[in-house]
């Protein structure tokens, strides 16, 4: 069962890239180091940028292309052992109060219990769009590819080509979409003990520092944002009118049934008030 899973997803990664291939970049010409000093470190020629966190800071680093639309991939090697009260992050945002935002962090855990992936959008400074999700392999053995896919119609999440969560396009029902507000990638590795490990029950156990988590072959296949312009005209790639086909349906229908923890549209109490527009939409 486990290699059949492995086979379906590695396809549809497959399928996903062909019609919008981009090589590796290197760290040294991709991006830059913003803050941690010394805690973040680019190896191997520019293959290889590793964060690490102590008791005093963090670390982490910045595209330096802003994006409107594009394909997102990182490989990342989480933090092993006991990693509890730390995160890691791979997510793209704007700027400002009304920014636009779309988030993969990983929530460090207890050794040996499992990670929790926790992904959120912003649009015009508003989020509270959580989604939650154990993996089903231990992502600290080894790395594995995130990926975001953010086009006019939906943005997907992905883990090995596999999408585990759609966010479409409802401004027809009043729902804002990010669309206008250039993004750049970020990464960082830090300390959030008070909400990330069971709710902040658990927290940072500063002896196991420094914690370190590694990233490699980002690629960026996106419409770079300069001066006001985008570089690529609307069609002009593959990737901003794709959709997920029938098997990428049927994957993501999988992961949400078997490894989904928490979902905003299914949690009243969080909205009294009623639940976001875009729960409802059709």
């Amino acid at each position: 069962m486990a290699s059949s899973r492995a086979s379906t997803a590695a396809c549809f990664f497959l399928a996903l890239c062909l019609s919008s291939i981009a090589l590796a970049g290197n760290f040294y010409q991709d991006v830059d180091i913003t803050w941690g000093d010394a805690r973040a470190k680019i190896l191997d020629d520019g293959q290889l940028l590793m964060l690490s966190l102590d008791k005093y800071s963090g670390s982490g680093f910045q595209s330096r292309n802003q994006y409107l639309y594009g394909k997102f991939d990182m490989q990342l090697k989480l933090v092993p052992g006991d990693s509890a009260g730390t995160v890691a992050t791979f997510y793209l945002s704007s700027q400002g109060n009304t920014h636009d935002e779309i988030d993969f962090e990983f929530l460090g855990n207890l050794s040996g219990d499992p990670y929790v992936v926790h992904t959120n959008l912003y649009t015009q400074g508003k989020g509270d769009r959580e989604q939650q999700f154990y993996l089903w392999f231990d992502p600290t053995m080894d790395f594995h590819t995130y990926s975001v896919l953010w086009n006019p119609r939906h943005i997907v999440f992905s883990v090995d080509g596999t999408p585990i969560r759609e966010f479409r396009n409802r401004e027809s029902a009043g729902v804002p979409y990010p669309k206008s507000q250039a993004m750049r990638a970020y990464a960082s590795l830090w300390d959030a003990d008070d909400w990330a490990t069971r709710g902040g029950l658990v927290k940072t156990d500063w002896s196991k520092a420094p914690f370190t988590a590694s990233y490699r072959n980002y690629t960026a296949n996106g419409c770079v944002w300069n001066s006001g312009a985008s570089s690529c005209a609307m069609g002009s790639n593959s990737w901003m009118w794709q959709e997920l086909d029938s098997n990428a349906m049927n994957r993501l229908n999988w992961v949400q049934k078997n490894y989904m923890i928490y979902n905003y549209c299914t949690d009243p109490k969080r909205f009294p008030q009623g639940l976001p527009r875009e729960c409802n939409a059709s």
